[in-house]
Formats: structure tokens, C-alpha cells, sequence
């Protein structure tokens, strides 16, 4: 025989513990991908900023993103390809200002919107992932 579920404010104790397993997992989710474009972002400045002399491309911006991969991927691992690298650039470049970014996209979202070439069909989009 089953024990009865034991109420906690009116629901069981277990449906209780999974809404909050639930919400924790939800706001881990949120988190990492804040910080994780926040670390993007970054890169994308200091690219910019400090490798490009704030223009948007450097005459010599492929070779140094080809040695800053390099050594990115032998000392912290993939997710640094050069590919990326460009994203990370041009999501500064897209979105200067930082607080513009939205935390309801995530990096894949970022990198879909970063290829068009449209700035109304690339805002209309955002809007639409972000309910916005």
C-alpha cells in the first residue's frame, strides 16, 4: 500500500520539489546563456577594440583570428573557431551597446540574426523570437 502524498500549501510534497528542480533548471538555462553572451560580446570588443583599432576590420584581422583560435582552442577547448570568432565580432559590432542584447536569444539565435543582411528583417525577427 502506498503512503499517502504528504501536502505541502496544498500540493504534495513531491509536486512540489519538482516545481522547484523545474525553476532551478529554467534560471541555470538563463544564466549560462547570459553569460555566455556577455563572454561573447566581450570578445567581440576587445577583436574590435583592441586588435582592430576600433575599425571594423583589420588589414591583418584573418591572421590574427586564425592565431587567436589557435591558441583559444589548444588552451580552453572548442567553440573557438574562427567562424565563431567573426560572430563574436560581428555581434559587437551589431549590438554595441550590451544592454541591447536580449537574454531571450541565445547564442545560436545571435548567430542566425548576425547573416542577415537586412536590418528590418533582422529586427522583425528578433521581435518575433522575443515576443517583443
Amino acid at each position: 500500500m502506498a503512503k499517502a502524498d504528504i501536502t505541502v500549501n496544498g500540493n504534495s510534497l513531491i509536486e512540489s520539489i519538482k516545481e522547484i528542480i523545474i525553476t532551478s533548471r529554467k534560471n541555470i538555462v538563463r544564466s549560462v546563456n547570459t553569460e555566455m553572451l556577455a563572454a561573447y560580446w566581450n570578445i567581440g570588443r576587445l577583436i574590435v577594440e583592441d586588435e582592430q583599432k576600433n575599425q571594423e576590420r583589420a588589414q591583418y584581422g584573418e591572421q590574427t583570428l586564425k592565431h587567436i583560435s589557435k591558441r583559444l582552442k589548444a588552451e580552453l577547448g572548442n567553440g573557438f573557431s574562427i567562424s565563431n570568432l567573426q560572430f563574436m565580432r560581428r555581434l559587437f559590432l551589431a549590438y554595441p551597446n550590451q544592454q541591447t542584447l536580449s537574454v531571450k536569444l541565445s547564442w545560436s539565435h545571435y548567430c542566425e540574426l548576425l547573416i542577415i543582411s537586412d536590418d528590418n528583417k533582422c529586427s522583425f525577427y528578433e521581435r518575433e523570437c522575443t515576443g517583443r
